[in-house]
C-alpha cells in the first residue's frame, strides 16, 4: 500500500474519505499538497470536535459571578500593596526575567491593507505602525531597566513570511535579530454542520487558526518555551497586535502577580455601558475566565453594585501575565483547553466541486480559558484612555481612526500639561500630537523631561529622540 493509499484509509476510518473526492482531477503537485494537508490532521480531535458540535446546545446555564478587582479606587492600604508591587515588578525586570509574547497572526483586509495587521501604520503623526511602535516600547523598557528583553511573536501560516520580511526591511526595528523569535499558530479543519471536514478548493482543506488558546501549545511545539528556559525567562507578558496603547512591561502588575503567587493574571478596563459588546473577567460555575457578552445574561450585564458600578464591568483587554512554569505544565502532555464553535456562512466546496456559500463551524480555543488553571490569580483595573485602544474595524469604534483619536487625545494632553503649543485640531476635532514611547511613556516622564524635542510639519507636532 503506498503512502496516499494508506491515508485515503485513515480518513475514511473517520469518515472523511470525502476530502479525497476530487484526487482524479488533481495533478502531481496538487495531490502532494492534498495529502500533506491530511496528514497533519488529527482526526482523534476531528471527532472529539464532531461530538462537541453534535451536543453544542445541550449545555446547562452556567453561574456567574464577578472576580476579584484590584480596581483604580484604592485605600490607604491598597496604595501601599500598589508602591510595594512596583518596586518587586521593576526588579524583576531588571534581572531580565520578563519576556513579551505577542499573537500577531492575523491579517489587516478588514482595514483595507493587505498585509499583517501589525504592519498597518497607527502613529497619528509618524505614521508608525503597530509592529514598530511596540519595538518602540520594548526597547524603551530596556533601557528603563537595564536588561535585555526577549519577544516572542506568534504568526500564523496567512502571515509568517510576510511579518518576517517585514521585521527584516525594518531591521527588527533597532533590534537585535537574534532577540526576536518567530513560531507559527496551528491550523485545523474547519466543519460542516455534519461534521465533515470541508474543503477551500480541490487540493487544500479548509483550514483556519486554532484561536488565541493555541499560543501556548505553539510555544512548545516551536522551541519558543525551551528558548525562554534557557534565557532565565520567568514571566510571559501576553498581548495582542492590535492594541497601539499596551504596557506590556508594567512594573505594577508584575509585581502584583508575584506577590500574589499567581500563575496567569490579567488586566481590565471599566466597560463603558452595560451594552459594550466585549467579554469580562468573571468566574463561571467558580472557575476563573472569562464571559463572553452574549453568554452573560441581560440582568447580570445591567447589575449594580453599592456604588452604582456595574458589577460585572472588568472588560478583557487581552493583556495577560504568565508564568514560564504555568506554561509548561499546561503543554507538557498536550495542552486540552476548551473547544468553542463559531458557527458561520464559508466560502467552501459544495459536492460537485464548485465554490459556494455553505453553513459551517470552526473551532477556536481562547488564551483566557487557562485562567481557570491558575489557583491564584491578580484582575488588575486600568485607565482605558491610557492603555486600551484597539485596532479592529475599518470604521467606528476600535478604528484606526478612533485609535488615532485617542492617542492624539493622550499626547495633547501630556503636552498641555507641560505648558507647550498644542497644533490645531485636524479634521477629526484632535491636535494632532505623538509622543515616541523611547522619549516617554507616561505623562509624569513627559513633564520631566529636561527638553521636549518636537518634529513639527504639516503632519502635526512629533515629539521623539
Amino acid at each position: 500500500m503506498g503512502a496516499h493509499d494508506a491515508l485515503r484509509e485513515r480518513a475514511a476510518e473517520h469518515g472523511q474519505s470525502h476530502v479525497f473526492a476530487f484526487w482524479d482531477r488533481l495533478d502531481e503537485a496538487g495531490r502532494a499538497r492534498l495529502a500533506a494537508q491530511v496528514n497533519e490532521v488529527d482526526f482523534a480531535l476531528v471527532a472529539r470536535q464532531k461530538a462537541l458540535l453534535d451536543g453544542a446546545e445541550a449545555s446547562q446555564a452556567p453561574e456567574f459571578e464577578p472576580p476579584e478587582l484590584v480596581g483604580l479606587e484604592r485605600d490607604e492600604h491598597a496604595e501601599q500593596r500598589v508602591t510595594e508591587a512596583r518596586v518587586a515588578g521593576e526588579e524583576q525586570l531588571a534581572r531580565g526575567e520578563v519576556g513579551f509574547l505577542l499573537v500577531a497572526g492575523g491579517q489587516a483586509s478588514r482595514l483595507g491593507y493587505d498585509g499583517p495587521k501589525g504592519a498597518f501604520p497607527v502613529g497619528p503623526v509618524s505614521g508608525r505602525t503597530l509592529f514598530e511602535l511596540h519595538a518602540r516600547r520594548l526597547r524603551a523598557a530596556e533601557e528603563r531597566y537595564g536588561a535585555r528583553i526577549p519577544w516572542y511573536v506568534m504568526t500564523s501560516r496567512a502571515n509568517d513570511s510576510a511579518t518576517r520580511e517585514f521585521f527584516g526591511q525594518h531591521d527588527s526595528f533597532g533590534l537585535d535579530a537574534e532577540q526576536v523569535m518567530f513560531f507559527e499558530q496551528a491550523m485545523i479543519p474547519a466543519l460542516d454542520l455534519e461534521g465533515r471536514i470541508l474543503l477551500s478548493a480541490p487540493d487544500s482543506l479548509f483550514l483556519a487558526p486554532n484561536g488565541h488558546g493555541g499560543t501556548l501549545a505553539a510555544l512548545a511545539a516551536s522551541g519558543a518555551l525551551a528558548d525562554a528556559r534557557e534565557r532565565g525567562l520567568r514571566t510571559f507578558s501576553y498581548f495582542q497586535v492590535d492594541n497601539p496603547l499596551v504596557r506590556p512591561a508594567d512594573p505594577v502588575f508584575l509585581g502584583l502577580h508575584r506577590a500574589s503567587r499567581a500563575r496567569m493574571s490579567s488586566k481590565v478596563v471599566a466597560k463603558r455601558d452595560a451594552d459594550e459588546k466585549v467579554g469580562v473577567i468573571g468566574r463561571v460555575d467558580g472557575q476563573l475566565g472569562c464571559i463572553e457578552y452574549s453568554d452573560l445574561p441581560a440582568e447580570l450585564r445591567e447589575a449594580r453594585d453599592a456604588e452604582g458600578r456595574l458589577l460585572f464591568r472588568a472588560g478583557n483587554i487581552a493583556a495577560h501575565l504568565l508564568e514560564l512554569d504555568f506554561v509548561e505544565e499546561l503543554t507538557q502532555e498536550g495542552l486540552e483547553l476548551p473547544w468553542h464553535v463559531a458557527r458561520k456562512r464559508m466560502r467552501a466546496l459544495d459536492e460537485r466541486g464548485e465554490l459556494a456559500d455553505v453553513d459551517g463551524v470552526k473551532f477556536e480555543t481562547f488564551i483566557f480559558d487557562a485562567l481557570g488553571r491558575s489557583p491564584e490569580s491578580v484582575t488588575l483595573e486600568v485607565e482605558r484612555r491610557l492603555e486600551f485602544s484597539p485596532v479592529k474595524n475599518a470604521a467606528g469604534s476600535d478604528s484606526p481612526a478612533s485609535a488615532r483619536r485617542d492617542l492624539c487625545a493622550l499626547f495633547g494632553g501630556w503636552v498641555a500639561a507641560a505648558g507647550e503649543e498644542l497644533p490645531a485640531p485636524d479634521a477629526e476635532g484632535s491636535p494632532p500630537v505623538e509622543v515616541d514611547p523611547l522619549l516617554a511613556e507616561d505623562e509624569a516622564t513627559f513633564l520631566a523631561l529636561p527638553e521636549r524635542p518636537a518634529r513639527r510639519n504639516e503632519a502635526g507636532h512629533l515629539y521623539e529622540r
